[in-house]
């Protein structure tokens, strides 16, 4: 039973099942193309509003050195990441990755972490976007009724028809095709970007030395029941994580990982890349580089403008230059925060159909959703499934009880991904390689240890419902999957010849 759990599916296979007129999907992306898909993912609030919330309460202006951190951390991973998406260009990302190395039933479990996490991101991303959107058209005298904007009614009736009519509206044009998604998110991307470069470059001239006094404030224990008071550092080493001080950026940098996540998410795309071997390492790296130059200059200057323990956690940008007296600003900032998260969406909802797609290509989900649309080239029935099932809970749900963008579920596909390098290089070592991660095995072992550090930093209810979303996903495997899997159904086919 072991051996069929951790069969691996060669990479000259999967390249293979990408040939296949009926689950092939269509080559036309671009390295430029795939930075503007990395940007567009991962600039979100994470920008608008986590370095506000950790300047104040973890870190003060050395939130700076907590996102290089952070960033650092991603960095080890998207390392490994270029390397199995230029030598495996196939969609589906870490989930592909782990099948070619650890096996079926690891490939599985990362799939499975991979759809809720792309989904519920998806989800709060398009309630968070509504929000703003109902924010600008409440400042123009434009008023949605309470029962469709996501509040209950006078009936007990709420419905958030923007987050939902958003989701719809990306799935239309996912359906249609990436080079079509590729053009609304570079357009988007650039207004976005310019948002950010005027707050950098308009905030620089309102900066005040005395702002950055103390640029590390002193360390103080971490309060209980804040949700950073992990129980799994204390146990492990008898220690809780501090706001402040040195050990507060380790603490900050495991918040502000939130903003990164999404770059992996480039990596799904592979196949429908023109030259993966060459184009996939120069998106995933130098979208990654981007993002955190935009991400450490964001907080200095708002650390600069407004002193740390005035910052505002809701807006910290927007209250900042309110509090300099420009608060134009204040609605410039929102105008970008809300096309800012259109392309997040987009992405995210990509991310997810690909993993999906991938999957059932494989057997492990119904094969009925990895047939492609005949003239688009997409996988519309994956697309269009789970994109009116996000609508659903993106209308229904209020943000509040959406849960967090799942961070300890990327941070499980880093430590795969990197494991597996490590594994394929010594499976594999006759593979060509377009892009080689550096200092094997010293480099994926890091980044291993990396990820689990931040792992260990977040609270127990996370590593909670992670565990009963993993328990459910082993149920589902060992009840479908297993038994439809193509390569399962393979073996048996050459076993009896």
């Amino acid at each position: 039973m072991s051996n069929t759990l951790f069969r691996t599916k060669k990479i000259e296979q999967s390249i293979q099942d990408t040939e296949e007129p009926e689950h092939a999907l269509k080559k036309s992306l671009s390295a430029l193309d795939l930075t503007v898909f990395g940007v567009g993912v991962i600039i979100g609030t994470g920008i608008f509003v986590l370095t506000g919330t950790v300047a104040k309460n973890n870190a003060g202006p050395a939130v700076a050195l907590a996102f290089v951190v952070a960033g650092v951390v991603c960095a080890l991973a998207a390392l490994c990441y270029a390397e199995f998406a230029s030598t495996v260009p196939v969609a589906g990302s870490a989930y592909t990755f782990s099948y070619a190395s650890l096996g079926e039933l690891p490939a599985w479990i990362i799939g499975w972490d991979l759809v809720l996490e792309f989904a519920l991101g998806t989800a709060v991303v398009a309630v968070g976007w509504s929000g703003y959107i109902a924010s600008l058209l409440d400042n123009a005298g434009w008023h949605l009724p309470a029962a469709l904007s996501g509040r209950e009614g006078a009936d007990g009736f709420g419905f958030d028809i923007l987050a939902a009519a958003l989701v719809l509206v990306l799935t239309a044009i996912l359906v249609v095709g990436t080079k079509l998604s590729a053009r609304v998110t570079a357009v988007v991307v650039a207004i976005k970007v310019t948002v950010v470069l005027v707050v950098i470059i308009a905030g620089a001239f309102f900066i005040k030395g005395d702002n950055y006094d103390p640029f590390v404030p002193k360390a103080k224990p971490v309060e209980a029941g804040s949700g950073l008071d992990s129980p799994l550092i204390q146990l492990m080493f008898g220690w809780a994580p501090s706001n402040f001080g040195v050990m507060g950026i380790f603490t900050a940098a495991s918040v502000v990982f939130f903003a990164f996540i999404g770059f992996d998410v480039v990596a799904t795309a592979a196949e429908e890349t023109n030259n993966p071997q060459r184009d996939m390492p120069r998106g995933i790296l130098g979208s990654l580089l981007i993002c955190t130059t935009l991400y450490v200059a964001v907080s200095v200057v708002v650390t600069g403008m407004q002193h740390y323990t005035k910052l505002s956690v809701d807006a910290p940008l927007a209250d900042a230059f309110k509090a300099t007296g420009h608060p134009w600003y204040a609605g410039f900032i929102s105008f970008g925060a809300a096309v800012g998260l259109t392309t997040v969406c987009m992405i995210l909802l990509l991310g997810q159909t690909r993993v999906f797609f991938a999957m059932s290509r494989d057997g492990l989900l119904p094969r009925f959703f990895s047939r492609v649309h005949p003239r688009f080239r997409t996988p519309h029935r994956p697309t269009i499934l789970l994109g009116v099932i996000i609508a659903i809970v993106a209308g229904f749900t209020s943000l509040s009880e959406l849960a967090e963008l799942v961070n300890i579920g990327t941070l499980f596909a880093f430590v795969v991904v990197a494991i597996g390098v490590i594994i394929l290089r010594r499976t594999r070592p006759d593979l060509p390689r377009a892009f080689r991660t550096p200092l094997v095995p010293l480099l994926p072992i890091v980044s291993v240890l990396a990820s689990l550090w931040l792992m260990l930093n977040l609270p127990a209810e996370t590593w909670l419902r992670f565990a009963i979303w993993m328990a459910l996903g082993f149920l589902v495997y060992f009840v479908y999957g297993r038994s439809h899997s193509r390569l399962g159904r393979d073996e048996k086919a050459a076993e009896a010849r």
